[in-house]
C-alpha cells in the first residue's frame, strides 16, 4: 500500500451526474443516509460500489438516529463502528422489523376500513415515523447515556466508483509526463461540507447483507424412535501431552484490568476477548470486573478502535459499579479501519485539504502529476473491430508506471509537440509495469504475415522401465514483413500471438514476451521508404516413445552422449548397452543380408526345377538338363550354408537382445529443462 499526497487541483461539475442520479442507487432526491448530530468528516471512497463514511462531533442527548433507506440497513449494521474517545457510551443499537399487521400510527389508505383506523390524533413523532415508513426510510437508534460526548461514527455505504482519467505528454527524448485525476461523484443525499477525502484504487472484500430482516431458519424434528441402537458408536483417541504451563505472561498490547478472583486474568478487550468473555462462566466478582460493557450487553471494544454493538434487552439487570482499570486507554480513532480496509487495495490517494462534494454533482481533483519514461511508436495488432489492422499498425503511446502505486482502467489523452494526438484507454496498470495504449491508425506503414511449420530436433526426454521417450520439436516460423511508406524512421512494435505452449527461440532484443496475455512485442525498426523482415521462431516439445533401434533414437542418444551436463555413471551404463544395441544392429543387418541372399537363392532353385520339369521328356536336352541339374545342386549347397548363417544369426540375436534388456532394467532418466535448447 502507497499513499499520495498531491492535488494541485479540484473541479467541481453538478451537471456530470445531474441527470443521472438515478442510476444504480435509486431516487438521488432520497439520502442513502442522514443524521442531524453528526456531520460528515471523511469519505473514503472504493472502485467496487462502496464508501467508508467517518461522522463525528459532539452529543449530549440520550440518543442518535440515523434515517436510511431499508437497502441500507443491512450494510449500515454489518458495518458499524461507534467510538467515544475515552470510552464507549452506547448502550443499544436498536432498529425496526417489517411486519405485514399495519402499527399504530401508520396512514390509512383509502381502501382500509376507517373503523379500524386510529382513534386519536398523531403525535409529530408518530406523523414523522409513519412519514419515513411511506417513502421506504428505517430509523435505527443509538441509546446512550445522556451525558456528553465526542462520538464518531463509521460506517459502509452504497456510492458510485470513483473513475480515473489520464493525460500522457510524449517529448522527443524518450521521456513523458503523466497526469492522474480522479472523478467523484456524490449521489448519497446530502452535501460533504469540509470532508477529508481518499480514493482507493482497488476493491476490497465487500458483499450486501440482509441483517435488517428477521429470519427464523428451519429446526429439524425430533421424533422418539425407542431404544433401538441404529449405528454402532465410535470411540475418540486423545493422544498423552505434557500439561500446559500453570501462567503464560500476557503481552504488552493486553491490559489488565484488577479482579476479585485473581485465578483467571480478563479477555482481552477485542471483539473475540470479549465474545469469550459472554460465553465463560463466571463468579459474581468476575462479572463486577468484565469491562466497561454497559447495561444490556452493548459495548464489546477493542484497542484499534473496533466496536461492535449488540442489541439491548430490558429484562437484564444492570451490572455492578466497575472498577477503574489500571491504565487509563489513549484516544480511539477510526482512521485504523480506513488503513485496514486500504491493505486490501494496492494504492490510496489522500487528499491534503478538505474538500467540497454538493450533492448530485462530481468533484475532478488532480491526483499526481510526474515524469515517467515514454514515447510514440507503432503497434501491430490486428483487431477484428478496427478496419484495415491487419495490414496496418496503430500509432501508440508506451510509457512505464513509475508513480509508486497501481493505475486504474480509465481513459488516457495523449499529446505530443503541442498537439493532441488521440485518445485511448489504459487497462489496469501495476507499479514499474509498461503501458502500450493504441489511439489512431498508421496507414504510411503496410506489414504483410507469412508462416510455415516443420518438425526438427532430437532430444532424450526419458529411460524408464527400458522405454525410450525422444522429445521433438514442432517449429512455427512467422516472418513479418514490414514496408515504411514515410519519411521518418520507424519503431515498429509486432504483437505476436503466442503458440500455447511454445517458447521463444533467440528472440530479437527488447522482446517483451507476455507470458499470462499468451502475447509477444518484438520491436523492430524501419528506415524510411524501406522493407524490414522479422522472423519470430517457437518451437513447442512433443514427447512420443520410439524404438532403440530406429535413426531417430540413435541422434538422440549420440547428443545425450556428447552432453557435457549428462550424469557419467548413466553415460557409462548407456555406453554398455550401447555396444549391445550396436552389435544388434550389425547382426541384424547380417540377417538381413542372409534372409535376403536366401530368398533369391529360393526363388533360383524354384525357377531351375521348373526348367527341368519341363524338358524333363526332351531327348534332344540332355545337356541343357545336366547343365540344371548342375546348377540346382550349387544352388541347394548355397541355400544349406545361408540357411546355418540365419539361424546362427537368430540365436546370437536372441541372445543379444537378452543382454540389451538387462543392460537397460536398472537405467532411469528424466531430462532437466535446462539440457533443451
Amino acid at each position: 500500500m502507497r499513499s499520495r499526497h498531491l492535488m494541485f487541483h479540484s473541479l467541481t461539475f453538478a451537471s456530470l451526474v445531474a441527470g443521472s442520479g438515478s442510476v444504480g442507487l435509486g431516487c438521488a432526491s432520497e439520502a442513502i443516509l442522514t443524521t442531524d448530530h453528526l456531520p460528515v468528516r471523511r469519505v473514503i471512497v472504493y472502485r467496487n460500489g462502496v464508501a467508508y463514511f467517518e461522522r463525528g462531533g459532539k452529543v449530549d442527548s440520550g440518543e442518535v438516529r440515523f434515517k436510511m433507506k431499508q437497502t441500507e440497513v443491512g450494510d449500515f449494521l454489518a458495518t458499524l463502528a461507534v467510538m467515544e474517545k475515552g470510552g464507549s457510551s452506547v448502550r443499544a443499537a436498536a432498529f425496526p422489523l417489517d411486519r405485514d399487521e399495519p402499527e399504530a400510527g401508520d396512514i390509512p389508505s383509502d381502501d382500509v376500513d376507517q373503523a379500524t383506523a386510529p382513534k386519536h390524533d398523531l403525535t409529530p413523532e408518530e406523523k414523522a415515523a409513519a412519514a419515513d415508513r411511506k417513502r421506504g426510510l428505517r430509523t435505527v437508534v443509538l441509546s446512550l447515556d445522556g451525558k456528553e460526548h465526542d462520538l464518531e461514527v463509521g460506517y459502509v455505504a452504497a456510492s458510485p466508483v470513483w473513475r480515473p482519467s489520464y493525460r500522457l505528454v510524449v517529448h522527443p527524448d524518450g521521456a513523458a509526463d503523466l497526469q492522474a485525476w480522479g472523478i467523484v461523484e456524490n449521489l448519497s443525499g446530502e452535501d460533504w461540507k469540509g470532508v477529508r477525502l481518499s480514493l482507493i484504487a482497488g476493491s476490497p472484500l465487500a458483499f450486501q447483507t440482509d441483517l435488517g430482516t428477521p429470519m427464523i431458519p428451519t429446526r429439524p424434528t425430533v421424533t422418539d424412535v425407542g431404544e433401538v441402537v441404529m449405528a454402532v458408536p465410535h470411540g475418540e483417541t486423545s493422544l498423552a501431552q505434557e500439561p500446559a504451563p500453570l501462567s503464560t505472561p500476557a503481552p504488552a498490547s493486553i491490559v489488565a484490568t484488577p479482579t476479585a478472583d485473581r485465578d483467571e486474568p480478563e479477555a482481552p478487550k477485542t471483539i473475540g476477548g470479549a465474545a469469550r468473555a459472554l460465553h465463560r462462566k463466571k463468579s459474581p466478582a468476575h462479572a463486577a470486573a468484565a469491562g466497561p460493557a454497559a447495561p444490556g450487553g452493548a459495548g464489546f471494544r477493542d484497542g484499534r478502535g473496533v466496536v461492535a454493538e449488540a442489541a439491548a434487552s430490558a429484562n437484564f439487570a444492570p451490572s455492578p459499579p466497575q472498577p477503574p482499570p489500571v491504565v487509563p486507554s489513549g484516544p480511539r480513532d477510526l482512521r485504523s479501519l480506513a488503513a485496514i480496509a486500504a491493505e486490501g487495495g494496492s494504492t490510496r490517494y489522500d487528499l491534503p485539504t478538505e474538500v467540497n462534494v454538493p450533492d448530485r454533482s462530481a468533484t475532478m481533483v488532480m491526483l499526481l502529476s510526474r515524469p515517467v519514461p515514454g514515447e510514440a511508436l507503432f503497434l501491430y495488432s490486428p483487431d477484428g473491430g478496427v478496419g484495415d489492422s491487419e495490414s496496418h499498425p496503430f500509432r501508440v503511446a508506451r510509457f512505464a508506471n513509475k508513480t509508486g502505486g497501481v493505475l486504474e482502467r480509465g481513459p488516457i489523452a495523449v499529446f505530443e509537440d503541442g498537439s493532441f494526438l488521440g485518445q485511448g484507454l489504459v487497462d489496469p496498470l501495476p507499479d514499474n509495469a509498461t503501458a502500450t495504449v493504441p489511439f489512431a491508425l498508421e496507414r504510411s506503414i503496410a506489414v504483410d504475415v507469412d508462416r510455415k511449420w516443420n518438425e526438427i530436433g532430437e532430444r532424450v526426454a526419458k529411460i524408464e522401465n527400458g522405454e525410450l521417450t525422444v522429445e521433438r520439436d514442432q517449429v512455427r516460423q512467422t516472418k513479418y514483413r514490414v514496408r515504411n511508406g514515410g519519411d521518418k524512421l520507424a519503431k515498429v512494435l509486432i504483437k505476436h500471438i503466442r503458440e500455447r505452449g511454445a517458447r521463444l527461440t533467440t528472440p530479437p532484443p527488447d522482446t517483451d514476451d507476455n507470458v499470462g496475455t499468451g502475447t509477444a512485442l518484438v520491436p523492430t525498426k524501419v528506415a524510411p521508404h524501406a522493407t524490414a523482415e522479422l522472423v519470430v521462431d517457437e518451437r513447442t516439445p512433443t514427447p512420443r516413445r520410439v524404438d532403440w533401434f530406429t535413426p531417430l533414437a540413435a541422434n538422440a542418444m549420440k547428443a545425450l552422449m556428447a552432453d557435457p551436463g549428462a550424469p557419467r555413471d548413466l553415460l557409462a551404463k548407456l555406453g554398455a548397452a550401447w555396444k549391445v544395441r550396436d552389435e544388434i544392429v550389425e547382426k541384424n543387418d547380417a540377417l538381413y543380408k542372409a534372409t535376403s541372399g536366401l530368398t533369391g537363392l529360393l526363388e533360383s532353385a524354384e525357377e531351375t526345377r521348373k526348367n527341368l520339369r519341363a524338358i524333363e521328356k526332351n531327348r534332344m536336352a540332355d545337356a541343357l538338363r545336366a547343365t540344371l541339374t548342375q546348377r540346382l545342386t550349387e544352388t541347394s549347397n548355397k541355400i544349406d550354408v545361408l540357411t546355418k548363417q540365419k539361424v546362427e544369426i537368430d540365436s546370437k540375436l536372441a541372445e543379444l537382445h537378452v543382454r540389451f534388456k538387462e543392460s537397460l532394467r536398472d537405467l532411469s532418466y528424466v531430462s532437466p529443462p535446462t539440457t533443451r535448447p
